[in-house]
């Protein structure tokens, strides 16, 4: 089985070359470790959301979806940089309502470093914040990985 995947990053790494994303879908890691390993992922959309509020966000996916994406992931820098994106939330359920697609929050797992400073600072104590760092908080040794 064949899914297409989009990635959405923060607009703050616009540089970012994608590759601990494209290493946690190669490796079934972090959020990708949602998909079986037999099965292929294809990268059909990768994009920034435009920056603050995520302009990107109202017709990336449109583009996305017109190239059969399936599954629009929302990059771990939202949920790592400092401050974490206010706005997933409204992305998710956006995206999710207008182009009927599955949004997840995550792409690779969250590395070391950032998970140390934000549970120091309590950023992501709140139930929201622990629904969305659940699917690429993995355990330490990964994490370290991806430092």
């Amino acid at each position: 089985m064949k899914t297409k995947i989009g990635i959405i990053i923060c607009n703050r790494y616009h540089t970012c070359a994608g590759g601990k994303c494209f290493r946690a879908m190669k490796n079934r890691e972090g959020a990708f470790s949602i998909y079986k390993k037999e099965d292929e992922l294809e990268l059909v959309g990768y994009t920034t959301c435009g920056g603050c509020p995520g302009g990107n966000i109202e017709y990336t996916p449109e583009e996305m979806v017109k190239n059969g994406v399936e599954v629009i992931h929302l990059a771990t820098g939202l949920v790592v940089g400092y401050p974490p994106c206010n706005n997933i939330s409204h992305f998710k359920k956006y995206i999710e309502e207008r182009y009927k697609v599955k949004v997840v929050v995550g792409t690779h797992p969250i590395p070391q470093k950032y998970y140390d400073v934000h549970t120091k600072l309590g950023t992501w104590n709140s139930p929201k914040w622990q629904e969305f760092i659940q699917p690429t908080l993995t355990d330490e040794k990964i994490r370290l990985a991806y430092n």
